[in-house]
């Protein structure tokens, strides 16, 4: 069996976040319960406890998130999805890194429990993932970095 990544984060409303996840993003819904539910985030188990006595605060800014990374063409209906539904972004669309390897696409936005989720697309995916040279510890080579 090949791993499976989990993540569980906690909402105010299950069922505001189920709308967010599964009818905007196009999560497949998984086990649920009375007080939390597992979406399927693009390969990842997410599961969606409701707490809402828990605060969450928008204001830290995306320091702390989570993510995909996608094809170009998935990234795009999802911005479009996205837009046309009205939500706003907490960091808008941009591409950085223009014309090196490291180029990417990224946005972020809130879920309506104020989680923050970026969305990325890299031109080369393979290429933007390596270290840089200025990356690598002095005395290690690339090939013995993780």
């Amino acid at each position: 069996m090949e791993p499976i990544l989990h993540l569980s984060i906690v909402v105010d409303d299950l069922e505001t976040a189920r709308a967010f996840y599964i009818d905007l993003l196009g999560c497949t819904p998984g086990r649920r319960a009375p007080d939390w539910m597992d979406v399927w985030f693009f390969g990842l188990q997410l599961t969606l406890q409701a707490q809402p006595e828990a605060f969450l605060n928008a204001a830290q800014g995306g320091k702390r998130h989570f993510g995909v990374t996608l094809d170009r063409g998935t990234f795009d209906a999802l911005t479009r999805r996205i837009d046309e539904a009205g939500v706003p972004w907490l960091d808008p669309v941009t591409t950085s890194s223009f014309g090196t390897p490291q180029e990417q696409t990224k946005g972020k936005l809130l879920d309506p429990s104020s989680n923050v989720l970026e969305l990325k697309t890299y031109p080369n995916i393979g290429e933007a993932l390596l270290p840089k040279p200025s990356d690598v510890p002095r005395g290690t080579s690339e090939a013995e970095t993780p």
